[in-house]
C-alpha cells in the first residue's frame, strides 16, 4: 500500500499546461555564455584576438552582476573589448618576430631539412612533395636554380626557401 505513493505523480504538469512560461536566463549568464563560446572559437581557429573579446564579454557579465543596465552591460564588452584587443595589437606591434625567426629551427622544424626538386620553373620556384604534401619552393635571390638535393633555408608564409646542398 504505502509503495504506490511513490509512483503516484506529485504536482507534475499536464500535456498543454505551460509552466515554463515566463522564465527567463539572467543577463549574466548570457554573457558567460557567449565569453565562452568566444574561448571554444578561439580553441578551434586558434585567433588569439577572440580571447580579448572573450574579455570585453566578462567584464560585461561582471557588470551584470553588479546590476548594471543593459547600457552598461554592452558598454563595458565594447570598451574592455577594444581596449583589450587594441592593447595586443600594439604589444604585438612592438615584438615583433625578427628577420631571422623564420630561419631559427627552434621555431620552423623544417629548416635543415631536405628536399629533392625535380625541376625549377621560369619564374624560379619549384613543386616539391614533402611531409606528405605539395610545397612551393623557391631559391635564394641571385643563386641559380639547379635541380638536385636542398636544404630547407627559411620558412617564407607557406613557402620553403632552399639552398641547394
Amino acid at each position: 500500500m504505502g509503495s504506490t505513493l511513490l509512483f503516484q505523480s506529485v504536482n507534475r504538469p499536464k500535456c498543454g499546461d505551460d509552466k515554463t512560461k515566463g522564465i527567463t536566463m539572467a543577463e549574466s549568464t548570457i554573457w558567460w555564455l557567449m565569453a565562452g563560446s568566444a574561448v571554444a572559437v578561439e580553441l578551434v581557429t586558434g585567433t588569439f584576438y577572440l580571447l580579448m573579446l572573450a574579455i570585453g564579454l566578462a567584464s560585461a557579465a561582471l557588470a551584470a552582476h553588479l546590476g548594471a543596465s543593459i547600457t552598461l552591460q554592452f558598454l563595458s564588452a565594447a570598451v574592455v573589448g577594444g581596449a583589450a584587443i587594441v592593447g595586443w595589437h600594439l604589444l604585438r606591434g612592438r615584438h615583433p618576430q625578427g628577420p631571422g625567426s623564420a630561419a631559427n629551427p627552434d621555431l620552423h622544424l623544417d629548416v635543415g631539412e631536405t628536399v629533392q626538386v625535380d625541376h625549377w620553373q621560369a619564374d624560379g620556384t619549384a613543386s616539391v612533395h614533402y611531409r606528405g604534401a605539395n610545397w612551393t619552393v623557391f631559391h635564394r635571390p641571385g643563386v641559380m636554380p639547379a635541380p638536385g638535393v636542398h636544404r630547407v633555408a627559411e620558412v617564407v608564409g607557406s613557402r620553403l626557401m632552399v639552398d641547394r646542398v
